[in-house]
Order: C-alpha cells, then structure tokens, then sequence
C-alpha cells in the first residue's frame, strides 16, 4: 500500500487560519478530499493520513466525517486538548472511531519553547498509549532536545517527527539539527516523516540537491522502517506541486532496494498508523 502519511483538508476561513500570510494566497480556498483524490491517483497513492491543521475538537470531528465519507482516507491525527480536564472522556469518544490513529499540537507555534515539558502536557501524553493512539510532533529545530527528553519519558509511546523537524534547509545548514536528530533516532519508539521539506527550501527557487543532504541524515539516522513519506498538501503547493514532492522522495530513494522503497512510500506509514 503505497500511503501519503501527511496531509490536510479545510474550509478556509481568514480568522481560523491566520498563520496563511499574503506570501500564502494560493492556499487561501477550500481544499478538500475531491481536490486531493485525483493528485493521488495520479501519483499512485492508495490512501492517505488526514492531518489536524487548527486546535479544534470540532476540526477532529469534521475530519473523521470526511474519513468516513472517503475511503482513500485511511486515518486522521486529529486535535484534543491534551492538558484538559475532560481529556479522558474526550479521548474516550475519539478513540472509539477507528479511523482517529493519532494526535498532533502545533507546539512551534507555543510561546514557551519548554511546552512540551510542562506537567500538563505531559499528563496528556501519558494518557494516549492506553488509547491506542500515536503522537505526533511538530516542532523547530530548537525544540529537539525537549523531543528527546520526551522519547525517553515515554519510550512505550510511538512518536512520529513531522517535517523532519524543519531543519533550516533555505540557509544551507545541517548543525545542531543533524546531531539532535541522530540522538532522537536513538529512540526505537520514534519515527520521522519526509515531509514538509520543499516549504524550508527556498519558494521557487529550490532545487532537489538542496534537499538531499537533509534527507540523507534522516534515512541514515531512521532507516527506512521508520521512516515514512508524507506531501504536506496542500500546504507544500507555495513551492511546489504534488507531483513533485512525491518526485524529491522517489528520486531520492530510488537507488534502495524494492524492500527499502515499499517502506518509505507506505509500508512504515501503514504500521505506524494501525492501517490495515
């Protein structure tokens, strides 16, 4: 099963998506499961992971609609407020659709950079493995030795790095990031998705070479068994279209054996996700 691991849908709305900037206008419309799926096909993806892109409960259910409503959807990171007093009930609910594999807070965008250290949130997450639920982390390079910290808190809990974690691959540079991530990936209950990479390059001026080195770190640092393909539509669309994205990855891989390649393009994506 060959899988996009990250992707999102919204109705847009200037108020619920303000972080869109007038550098952005192309995703300021609807992007829904009808503008996704012939991309897909085209591109040969069997399904993908639907991808919480506001803080919202009612963004989780309105995304499990759409899983439901489209078969190609196999899963959904959806949004709970992993601090809330309700958390449990609402963990209870969610978890009951078989379609919600994960949750994701959009921590880069937090004031605090120790977020992810705080008690709360860390009770939070203490509480998704008994849900059957993954975590996913988005996150600045800056944030990576509180990621490792949390691996190693938590090391009965699948993680997952979205976007590599940002690396700052517009200036060129691969240090701290490279060395944080190699110690992450010490971590067997960590994972990583080649994803969100064209949008750190350069808009419109990026070039495959530039991405390759950053690439590189992460297969070495994974393997291919934890390492998994994701687009990052429609949000990837400001640099570079989707068959291009899949292009970057498929090139990149492409000197891998069968085994290798089936696993970057779904198979690591589809036992992460529980997707059958």
């Amino acid at each position: 099963m060959v899988i996009d691991s990250h992707q999102h849908f919204w109705k847009y709305n200037e108020a619920q998506y303000p972080w869109m900037d007038d550098r952005m206008d192309k995703l300021r419309r609807d992007h829904l499961p009808a503008d996704l799926e012939p991309l897909l096909k085209k591109a040969g993806m069997a399904g993908t992971i639907a991808v919480q892109a506001r803080q919202s409960l009612d963004e989780t259910r309105w995304l499990l609609d759409l899983a439901a409503e489209n078969g190609f959807i196999k899963g959904v990171v959806g949004w709970v407020d992993l601090r809330g007093e309700r958390l449990e009930e609402e963990l209870s609910v969610f978890a009951s659709n078989a379609k919600l594999k994960g949750v994701r807070h959009v921590i880069h965008d937090e004031p605090d950079d120790d977020f992810m250290m705080r008690g709360d949130f860390l009770r939070g997450i203490k509480k998704l493995a008994g849900f059957g639920l993954s975590y996913d982390i988005l996150i600045f390079p800056r944030h990576l030795e509180n990621a490792i910290k949390l691996a190693a808190m938590f090391d009965g809990q699948p993680f997952v790095v979205d976007h590599i974690a940002k690396p700052f691959i517009r200036k060129g540079l691969l240090e701290p990031w490279k060395s944080r991530m190699n110690r992450l990936a010490k971590a067997p209950n960590v994972y990583c998705k080649l994803s969100g990479m064209v949008t750190e390059a350069e808009w419109g001026d990026w070039r495959k070479d530039d991405i390759a080195p950053y690439m590189d770190v992460v297969l070495e640092a994974f393997g291919p068994e934890r390492l998994m393909f994701g687009s990052d539509w429609p949000v990837c669309t400001v640099a570079a279209e989707y068959e291009q994205v899949v292009e970057i990855v498929r090139d990149f891989i492409d000197s891998l054996s069968s085994g290798e390649r089936a696993m970057i393009m779904g198979e690591t994506a589809a036992g992460f996700y529980r997707i059958c």
